[in-house]
């Protein structure tokens, strides 16, 4: 969970007008940052954060415990933001099977030629935010929902479950389809750079040459790289990705997808978010003041 949530409960125990400006400043940031994230556009994450932050205004004060805040802000902001966005062309309709995330033979080929991620292509992070914000964008929204809250916003699965209304499992099988799924479409470029300049061929089932222990492996690594597998088969996946080079690779590649993920945020105009917590400010000490002291 975003430690500014943390913050933000104990500046409203004060209850004084600074800590209250604190307090929505940092709210601003969680809702606009997760908005942008799930909808994609900027003026729609503006609207949805002051929609948001005004109808949350009466429930700040009785929540006492920053998770209850989370799933509160996190489920209202999400209902807008579909609400929104039903129609959104940045939500494409199909699902995605594992075996269509499963790395080809020949995608394997090429991670095993990328020497890794070195300094050069750590620096180059900043400059890939709008092509990685794109990446998500393209995953189905089932997917994204749960890469976003777990990934981007650290909350940890129960939460997620709750916010989703749906099984803790679900949200890890979830979770494993949508970092598979972000990762394949980060390589794209890489791929197509590779490629031959000519019209691709109709990819056949066939073309997956991929051995069945690294499938296998491929299909339960979130679980492996969150450290929830028994330590036995935590064991056998180790001694296989040692004497596996592709599997190497590809773990690194994921691994790095994940980190980009959670790396990535954004932020709201000042000027816009501090019109907005002004008069925000005014309404939440206006609503918490007790009524003998009102005139």
């Amino acid at each position: 969970m975003r430690p500014e949530l943390n913050q933000a409960v104990s500046l409203l125990r004060t209850n004084t007008p600074e800590a209250v400006d604190q307090a929505l400043a940092l709210l601003q940031n969680t809702v606009f940052s997760f908005s942008m994230k799930l909808c994609g556009h900027r003026e729609d994450a503006e609207d949805t954060m002051q929609e948001v932050l005004y109808r949350s205004l009466r429930h700040l004060a009785r929540i006492e415990e920053p998770r209850a805040l989370a799933v509160w802000l996190y489920t209202v902001t999400r209902n807008r933001c579909w609400r929104m966005r039903k129609t959104s062309s940045y939500a494409p309709r199909q699902t995605l099977s594992l075996d269509e995330l499963v790395p080809t033979d020949a995608e394997l080929a090429r991670l095993l030629q990328d020497p890794g991620a070195g300094p050069e292509q750590a620096a180059l992070v900043e400059e890939q935010i709008e092509q990685l914000h794109q990446a998500v964008l393209r995953i189905p929204p089932q997917l994204r929902i749960v890469l976003i809250l777990h990934d981007m916003e650290e909350l940890p699965t129960e939460d997620v479950a709750q916010i989703l209304n749906v099984k803790p499992g679900t949200v890890r099988v979830r979770l494993h389809r949508a970092r598979l799924a972000v990762r394949k479409e980060l390589a794209q470029p890489a791929e197509a750079a590779a490629a031959p300049p000519k019209p691709a061929p109709k990819r056949a089932k066939t073309s997956r040459r991929v051995p069945a222990a690294c499938r296998e492996l491929f299909a339960n690594l979130s679980e492996y790289l969150d450290e929830r597998v028994e330590p036995r088969t935590c064991e056998e996946i180790r001694q296989h990705i040692e004497g596996c080079p592709s599997c190497v690779a590809f773990l690194r590649d994921l691994r790095g997808a994940i980190d980009r993920c959670r790396a990535m945020d954004a932020t709201c105009d000042p000027a816009v978010a501090r019109r907005l917590r002004s008069i925000l400010t005014r309404e939440y000490l206006r609503l918490v003041e007790p009524a003998g002291s009102r005139r």
